[in-house]
Formats: C-alpha cells, sequence, structure tokens
C-alpha cells in the first residue's frame, strides 16, 4: 500500500519540537522527503539526523520565520535539496497570556509578527514552487481560540482568528490552480508550548485544572493527534478539502 505523502516534498515550520516534531516524523513515515524549518538548530539537526538515520530523506533549515530573508533562504534549501515543495505545514507560532491591559504594543506586535505574518512569508515564498507543479497542500495551525475565547489570551485569540481566514483566503484564490489550503485547529495539546500555557492560565487566575480540562475536551492532546490531523489535510485522501478548519479538541468547540 502506498504511504500518503510517498513522492511528495513537505516543510514544516517549527518542525523541531512539539507538534511539529511530530508531524516531521509522521509525515517522513508516510513517504515524504521532510524540509524541517525552526529556530532551534540544534533541535532541528538532531530531528534531521534521526529521521535519515531511519531511513527517511530529511534536511533542517535554521530560520526565525517572522524574518523574510530567513525564509527565503530556507525555502531555498529545502528546494536546493529536493527539488521542489508539494506540502507546507505552517506550524510554527507562540502565545502572550497576560491580562488585556497588562499587554503592549511590542506584545502585539510581537505575537501578530511570529503568528500570522510568519505564514503570509512562508506561504509567499512557498507557493510559486506549487504552481509550478499544478498542485500543493498548505496546511495552517490555528487553535480552538480562534472561536473560543479565553481569558488573558486576547492577542493570542485575534492571531488564531487572522490564522483561519488567512487559510479561507489562500484556498479561495487559488482553488482553480491546483492548491489546498486548511486550517488544523487543536485544543490544549500535552507540549512544553501547551503545558506552558495551562500553567501561566493557572497562574493568573484561570481554571486550567486536570477536572477542568477533563469537563472541556476529556484530557489534553497528544502531539501525535495534531499531527495525524494536519497529515489528512495534507494528503489526497482530502482532495476535496479546501478552505476548511478542522478541529481536533474532542468537542470542545461543539458544546
Amino acid at each position: 500500500m502506498m504511504r500518503r505523502l510517498e513522492g511528495r516534498v513537505a516543510l514544516i515550520s517549527g518542525g523541531a519540537g512539539g507538534v511539529g516534531a511530530a508531524a516531521s516524523r509522521l509525515f517522513a513515515a508516510e513517504g515524504a522527503r521532510v524540509v524541517i524549518v525552526d529556530r532551534q538548530a540544534e533541535a532541528g539537526e538532531a530531528l534531521a539526523g534521526e529521521l535519515r538515520a531511519a531511513g527517511a530523506e530529511a534536511v533542517f533549515a535554521q530560520a526565525d520565520v517572522s524574518v523574510a530573508a530567513e525564509v527565503q533562504a530556507a525555502v531555498r534549501a529545502g528546494v536546493d535539496a529536493f527539488g521542489t515543495l508539494d506540502v507546507l505545514f505552517n506550524h510554527a507560532g507562540t502565545i502572550v497570556i497576560k491580562p488585556f491591559l497588562d499587554t503592549t504594543e511590542e506584545d502585539w506586535d510581537g505575537l501578530m509578527t511570529v503568528n500570522v505574518k510568519s505564514m503570509f512569508l512562508m506561504t509567499r515564498a512557498v507557493l510559486p514552487h506549487m504552481l509550478r507543479a499544478g498542485r500543493g497542500a498548505i496546511v495552517c495551525t490555528s487553535s480552538i481560540s480562534a472561536v473560543a475565547a479565553t481569558p488573558m489570551e486576547v492577542l493570542y485569540d485575534t492571531t488564531k482568528g487572522a490564522v483561519h481566514q488567512f487559510a479561507r483566503a489562500i484556498a479561495v484564490e487559488f482553488r482553480d490552480r491546483g492548491i489546498r489550503c486548511n486550517a488544523v485547529c487543536p485544543g490544549f495539546i500535552r507540549t512544553p508550548h501547551g503545558l506552558r500555557e495551562v500553567r501561566e492560565l493557572a497562574a493568573l487566575g484561570v481554571d486550567t485544572s486536570e477536572a477542568a480540562i477533563a469537563a472541556q475536551q476529556g484530557r489534553l492532546a497528544e502531539p501525535d493527534e495534531i499531527a495525524r490531523a494536519a497529515l489528512f489535510l495534507a494528503s489526497d485522501e482530502a482532495s476535496f478539502v479546501n478552505g476548511a478548519q478542522l478541529f481536533v479538541d474532542n468537542a470542545f468547540t461543539a458544546v
């Protein structure tokens, strides 16, 4: 049976840790040649080496995905290594957790740059290669926070709402040129980023206890569970899924 990304080249931003690392491993296991892009050089090089040792083809390109020149260099490195790019998993992002009136203009600009501008820069750099091939799949990591607001996360919620609409708009503009773009929307995840979010919210008085998480979504999601959803959206199994938001939250947003 053919693996779901056999013959494809997949670039994963934020691909060295958490859900991004889970996706790097999963996409490689499904036949993709993988381009890992991350700021964390040591972790990225180690993961690329791990994948190559397991028989996959993988390269690492260090980049801050909010900086245009670094994004362009990372995309060039991927194309130089593998000839093209077929799949983009726009996963890199971060969070600011503060009472709204304590947030600063610098907080706003920084989070918008990392969570939203980075997707613009990466997608703009990758799309020409997909258009030349006449096909491509883009997956953007959004969040339940795009539609379910959380106290102390006004800035984060706003960035994820923007990611929702970015994925829709790319899908509409490029649908007739063979490009699909969708968003994957996790709930609370058992990653360093997700566990930090839980801790910092709790410190500010938001109930993120085990009981509260259980009531909202049963348990914390595992990184592989989000990566598998991204794999589906990136694969031909989702050939008629375009401009969608796939919530991976065990009914958090359905309640």
